[in-house]
């Protein structure tokens, strides 16, 4: 294909995930902003229950990741049916799960909270946050599977405007909750949570609709799951790697100060906001590399790995330049204590400037998840996360008052760096190109 035959296909997945991605973060964004402005201590607790939430919801995204080049391979292999069974499969999949962590996140909030070791003023919000919020998990697991069966499908349209109902909806529920029935960070929890269900709801629909389609069935087939839960294995593996650096980032943050929690909470929502932002691109990688995986098409997936390259190391540079170039003045958006507002510029600096670095990894990431390659990725995690620890222990042990901003260096260069090196290695070679409508 040429060059801009190749883009106009990107694109025309990017441009829709990219509103999708972005609505997402907004969901914590939105909670920063409205309880940002209730104190630092809500603000902090926050961060701890936000940490733990995004944990836990972080681990599952192997359903929207392991079901997106299921369905795309099968789709590929000109069998449309199977690929819509193969995204079923994966909602009911996250359906089983997200009942159970729902029911023991719920009970064993208090505990979770308690690990962070944070004082009574921020650890008991913290700890009613995280119970209220267990109750969207399952939602927003179904969520994560449905989005996964419609990008298979070559469709980011769907997922982009029910994100952006969802954000919509919780900003203005969150609003009612917080400062009109007066229910403070436990309102955000409740905001959020109706919102994540009816998103679910909407996802259902569409699915039944894609069903009914193709002639697809409903029902849980055990061999179609067990072979969701055989990659999401290796993705559960891979993402628990990632969530062990923002995790350990928490709790060394927590040691700095709480004015330094509430800031790092600040910082990581940006750039969760930046990484899914660019992560639009790694979605389209998903589809297409699957896709033409499933047909054969072996130089149609060498020139989606380089365009996307292109695109994600460039997009980066434009969204690093206007990070730096706001990061005076942005935390006004969170907050309004000037002690934690002291500590946001270097930070969100920082990130701006190693967003390029950032496009790279996101793309790469795409590229091997789309291929299949889930083992590879589980077990280079664990060699990036060798790096990142004590980078993160020295960054806070010696920093003495810049000790949040070596943080931040130590991750967004250090870290994000280790995985440049890990997945560039893979994504150069071929060991990862394996065709057909199942990767063998």
């Amino acid at each position: 294909m040429p060059r801009r035959a190749i883009d106009r296909e990107i694109m025309r997945l990017t441009i829709p995930a990219f509103g999708a991605l972005v609505a997402e973060p907004l969901f914590l964004l939105a909670d920063s902003a409205m309880v940002g402005h209730l104190g630092s201590a809500p603000l902090a607790a926050l961060g701890i229950a936000g940490a733990i939430l995004q944990t836990i919801v972080g681990l599952m995204v192997f359903l929207a990741y392991g079901t997106t080049p299921t369905v795309a391979r099968r789709l590929g292999a000109g069998s449309e049916r199977e690929a819509v069974e193969a995204g079923i499969d994966g909602m009911w999949l996250a359906a089983g799960i997200g009942v159970v962590l729902a029911v023991v996140g719920a009970a064993l909030a208090p505990t979770l909270v308690g690990l962070f070791g944070a004082q009574q003023d921020v650890a008991e919000p913290a700890s009613v946050y995280l119970t209220v919020s267990m109750a969207g998990l399952p939602a927003m697991l179904i969520v994560y599977a449905a989005a996964g069966l419609l990008r298979g499908l070559q469709d980011t349209r769907t997922p982009l405007w029910v994100a952006s109902g969802g954000f919509a909806a919780n900003i203005a529920l969150n609003g009612v909750f917080i400062y009109g029935v007066g229910l403070g960070v436990e309102g955000s929890a409740v905001g959020t949570v109706i919102a994540q269900w009816g998103m679910a709801a909407v996802y259902l629909g569409v699915a039944v609709r894609h069903a009914r389609r193709v002639g697809a069935s409903l029902r849980a087939r055990m061999a179609g799951i067990r072979g969701l839960s055989g990659t999401g294995w290796w993705l559960f593996l891979r993402t628990a790697s990632l969530r062990a650096a923002i995790v350990l980032a928490v709790f060394l943050a927590t040691d700095i100060s709480s004015d330094a929690l509430a800031a790092w909470q600040v910082t990581m929502a940006v750039y969760n906001a930046v990484a899914l932002a660019l992560d639009a691109l790694a979605i389209a990688a998903q589809a297409l590399i699957g896709r033409d995986l499933g047909r054969g098409d072996l130089e149609s997936v060498r020139a989606v790995l380089r365009r996307c390259l292109w695109w994600g190391v460039g997009g980066g540079t434009v969204v690093g330049v206007l990070l730096i170039a706001i990061s005076p003045v942005f935390g006004w958006v969170f907050t309004t204590d000037p002690d934690v507002l002291a500590l946001l510029p270097v930070p969100l600096a920082i990130l701006g400037a190693t967003t390029p670095l950032g496009g790279y990894v996101f793309v790469l990431d795409g590229v091997l998840i789309g291929a299949g390659d889930a083992r590879y990725l589980a077990a280079t995690g664990l060699a990036n996360l060798a790096v990142f620890v004590p980078l993160a222990w020295l960054a806070v042990a010696f920093g003495g008052s810049h000790a949040l901003s070596w943080l931040t260096l130590a991750f967004a260069l250090g870290y994000l760096g280790a995985r440049a090196v890990t997945l560039g290695v893979r994504a150069h070679g071929s060991r990862w190109v394996v065709t057909g409508a199942v990767r063998a």
